[in-house]
């Protein structure tokens, strides 16, 4: 399929897999909306992805608030007609073990992780439904299939994202003509690893990371774009995607 001239909306975008994306899919001719938080890297991207002859606008948003999803997509179909895809990028991942007890930590991936994916979609839905046409992609993890020490709320929240994404391809996607692909990545440079605040885990991520070699970002957004290009009678509905040396 042609891309080109379509209108995204990329949440989490000001790093990692969602800048990566953003960078690809205004390459490839699209409008980026770029929903984060930190408006200064937004706006570095934005001038970023200009300077390359692409088009991207910065949209700050906190995606556990509901409103805040649907004022960027608001400002985006505002200023452009329509959403054609929405990537649902944005995540937390501090890992600790449970009995550590860091509740907070709990609650913010809770609500980035699961309720971000929720307030997005819900801000985008109306206008796809409208116009009978769309893509969501939700990025889960392989942390989504399987369980890990230290990550068993992480795994949670990423295996209540691949049920959210199979139960919202079947509901919207004969109904609506809505695609819905979950991603799932295994080991990806980003800033994920920044929020670890067990200094034992973050060493065992370190020495992870010293034993493979981790996929870059461009790698997840290269996936995104396969199945964003497959034709429209092709539902990509789950990409599992690893770094050559990850056996696990």
């Amino acid at each position: 399929m042609n891309i080109a001239g379509k209108i995204a909306l990329v949440t989490g975008a000001s790093s990692g897999i969602g800048a990566a994306t953003a960078r690809k899919l205004a390459a490839e001719g699209m409008t980026v909306g770029l929903a984060a938080r930190r408006h200064d890297r937004l706006n570095a991207l934005v001038s970023e992805i200009t300077k390359a002859g692409g088009r991207a606008i910065p949209l700050v948003t906190d995606v556990t608030d509901l409103v805040s999803c649907q004022e960027a997509t608001k400002s985006l179909i505002a200023q452009f007609g329509r959403i054609d895809v929405l990537v649902n990028n944005a995540g937390l991942m501090p890992l600790s073990s449970v009995d550590s007890l860091k509740v907070d930590e709990w609650q913010q991936m809770v609500d980035v992780n699961i309720s971000g994916v929720l307030n997005a979609t819900a801000a985008v839905l109306p206008q796809m439904i409208a116009q009978h046409s769309g893509h969501i992609f939700n990025m889960s993890s392989i942390a989504g299939r399987k369980v890990f020490t230290g990550l068993a709320v992480y795994c949670a929240t990423k295996a209540a994202v691949t049920a959210f994404s199979d139960g919202l391809r079947m509901e919207i996607g004969p109904k609506h003509n809505i695609r819905v692909t979950c991603i799932q990545p295994g080991a990806v440079k980003s800033e994920l690893y920044d929020h670890i605040t067990d200094a034992d885990y973050r060493k065992q991520m370190d020495d992870l990371a010293a034993s493979m070699t981790f996929l870059e970002g461009e790698d997840i957004a290269d996936s995104i774009l396969f199945a964003l290009k497959s034709p429209a009678r092709m539902d990509v509905a789950e990409l599992f995607v690893l770094p050559t040396e990850q056996g696990w």
